[in-house]
């Protein structure tokens, strides 16, 4: 089974004794920890992360997303109605 990691940037358990290193390899984005070809873990550096916290859509918000895609998702419900 191949596992999908969520970054092009690998590192490994050894590499990890110098992470300086790592951080400058990556060039600020995430780095996927490998140990025995697996991946075990993420090092996020700092600029990598949100700037400000996320924050939730409000009521108003989620009814208008899904009132502009009614049409577009007409026929799929259409079709999901006898299933």
């Amino acid at each position: 089974m191949v596992t999908r990691l969520h970054t092009r940037n690998i590192c490994t358990m050894t590499e990890l004794r110098e992470p300086q290193k790592v951080f400058d390899r990556a060039g600020g984005e995430p780095v996927a920890i490998m140990k025995n070809s697996k991946c075990v873990g993420y090092l996020v550096p700092e600029e990598a992360t949100l700037d400000s916290e996320p924050r939730y859509a409000s009521m108003d918000e989620v009814l208008a997303a899904v009132e502009e895609t009614r049409a577009q998702a007409a026929p799929v419900l259409d079709y999901l109605k006898d299933k």
